[in-house]
């Protein structure tokens, strides 16, 4: 069927019923692509009609050499996603009821990232959208239908999917942008670095909700000589900033002067940005994960001794399971899952930390003796993190000196501003001792992997076999609960926590055999994402599933209240 079949159906259909919408489901070829109407929506206030979009290579005209590598290759998915959403909001318009006329693509922030709703194929482009077939009340408006599908859409590819359309300098500077990030990211371990800055960075954001850079009065990163590197990409040359060498790093300074800014800016260096985000360059290891405290949260057989042991009631901590997990059992469940699921560099800021889990200094050691408290604090279990696992710790500190001792470098933001302040800091040590006593003995502790149950894991709800719904980033409908993911902050976008959730079916169905331990599974998971693509967790085409973490998909699984684990 041809673009005159797709406007000779909806014609009739004005003035029917919303459900014979449903007969226009199916394959169109318009003269410069293919449209597919896969999904319809069931009345117009219901989530929309699922649409897609093929365009073959030698329509687009899009040079190889713009998607010839992974890294090219999802930066120009990424910016075409961009492009379809800015013609989206110049041509789609109300029309009817509900959500009637809008045409939509997955929303997506400052960060690139690999999403379904738009993929270079071998032979052709492929988007995925939405569309809210227009209606009034449930009266399909089929002219209106027409107009969309046969003029809007073709009017939105010519504009923003192909080449000739688009200004070719901001594509390559992307692409090329995108590829240099992935490049000092695969490099960091040879130059025994987890974070790097670049100099000319613009960390702060315009608000806690808005993650632009923040212009006017934002203060450019430049890093001092002594801790300055200098790394040769293979696009823009040779990048100079700060280099955050393997161990313990120390962050301090007074309040305000960007300690803060500074580690969110790491934290969300996990991912590449847009050219103009002002934190292109700010890569982190990828393995890097946010640990906070965590009050409420459920903990399921988590072996948390290196932190904790001799509970009241003599309560086992090596498996350790509670509904509501205080502050400091909290972050000792955090630590312990996030290496389970492999991670290499542990980012905490003493703001969003437990107190008593952090540290406990020598009045306290003196009123409260050990044995009657379980609580072996960070401080003393830090060293032996780095020396036993190979795991490194950049820490946000500004209220206790005490880190002094156990920190390998000591970094002082001063208005936004890196200085080198390791010498003296251990020189302030040095002359003032601390009296403290180490605690939690010579080594960290077992890292114990855990076997998770898959039957303990139930997506259904009444009647239907699975139903899950996403709220925002920080909440999910699983079956019958609700998984509170606020405090994984490394979380960025929706469609991360639909692929997360339809990745943990996945898991269920296919490794959680009673014998599998979680890094088994996530290991499985992860790779066949990365051979198959994501469209491998779902039985139909999915324009709105994000690339995520191990680690995330870990902490999803980890917050279901349900979960069982083998004993």
């Amino acid at each position: 069927m041809n673009e005159q079949d797709l406007y000779d159906k909806l014609i009739p259909l004005d003035g029917r019923g919303y459900k014979a919408y449903k007969e226009i489901k199916g394959s169109y070829q318009f003269p410069k692509f293919n449209l597919i109407v896969e999904h319809i929506q069931s009345d117009p206030f219901a989530s929309p009609s699922k649409l897609i979009i093929k365009i073959p290579h030698s329509v687009t005209k899009f040079p190889l050499d713009l998607y010839k590598n992974e890294s090219r290759k999802i930066a120009l998915e990424d910016y075409l996603i961009r492009q379809f959403s800015k013609g989206c909001s110049k041509l789609s318009r109300q029309r009817g009821t509900g959500k009637s006329g809008k045409i939509s693509i997955i929303k997506i922030g400052q960060e690139i990232i690999k999403r379904t709703a738009a993929t270079i194929h071998e032979t052709d482009l492929e988007i995925r959208f939405s569309v809210g077939l227009p209606a009034r009340g449930r009266t399909i408006l089929g002219r209106q239908a027409a107009q969309m599908l046969c003029e809007d859409i073709p009017n939105i590819v010519d504009r923003s999917l192909l080449y000739q359309s688009l200004d070719v300098q901001t594509i390559e500077e992307q692409v090329k942008t995108a590829e240099d990030a992935d490049w000092i990211r695969k490099n960091l371990p040879k130059h025994n670095l987890v974070a790097f800055i670049a100099n000319g960075s613009i960390l702060p954001r315009k608000s806690g909700i808005d993650f632009r850079p923040l212009d006017k009065e934002a203060i450019p990163f430049q890093s001092l000589k002594s801790l300055e590197i200098s790394l040769n990409t293979p696009n823009k040359g040779m990048i100079k900033g700060l280099g955050i060498t393997q161990g313990i790093t120390l962050i301090v300074g007074g309040g305000y002067h960007g300690k803060s800014t500074l580690l969110k800016a790491i934290e969300l260096g996990i991912y590449n940005h847009i050219p103009g985000d002002g934190r292109e360059f700010v890569i982190s290891d990828p393995s890097a994960v946010k640990i906070r405290a965590e009050d409420g949260r459920s903990i399921i057989g988590v072996n948390i001794s290196p932190f904790i042991n001799q509970l009241p009631q003599g309560r086992s901590t090596n498996h350790f399971t509670t509904t509501n997990a205080s502050g400091s059992t909290s972050q000792a469940a955090n630590i312990i899952e996030a290496l389970e699921a492999g991670s290499k560099v542990l980012l905490v800021d003493e703001d969003t930390a437990a107190t008593n889990f952090m540290i406990r200094d020598r009045r306290m050691q003196q009123l409260i003796v050990k044995d009657k408290e379980p609580i072996t604090p960070f401080i003393d279990k830090i060293k032996q993190l780095y020396t036993d696992y190979g795991v490194s710790t950049l820490l946000v500190m500004g209220g206790s000196s005490d880190y002094f001792d156990v920190a390998d470098h000591v970094i002082a933001m001063d208005n936004f501003q890196p200085d080198d302040v390791t010498e003296k800091a251990k020189k302030i040590a040095q002359e003032n001792p601390n009296e403290r006593k180490r605690e939690g003995g010579e080594q960290f502790g077992k890292i114990t992997p855990r076997i998770p149950l898959g039957n303990s894991i139930d997506p259904s709800r009444g009647k239907r076999d699975i139903k899950v719904k996403v709220r925002d980033v920080d909440q999910v409908v699983f079956g019958t609960e609700e998984i509170d993911l606020t405090a994984v902050e490394q979380l960025i976008e929706s469609g991360q926590l639909q692929a997360i959730s339809a990745a943990i079916i996945y898991a269920k169905n296919h490794y959680m055999n009673e014998q599998n331990t979680l890094p088994d599974i996530l290991d499985q998971v992860i790779e066949d994402i990365n051979s198959k693509g994501l469209d491998i967790l779902s039985h139909y085409p999915q324009g709105d599933f994000v690339l995520f973490r191990r680690f995330e998909l870990a902490a999803t699984i980890n917050r279901l209240r349900s979960l069982q684990i083998e004993e």
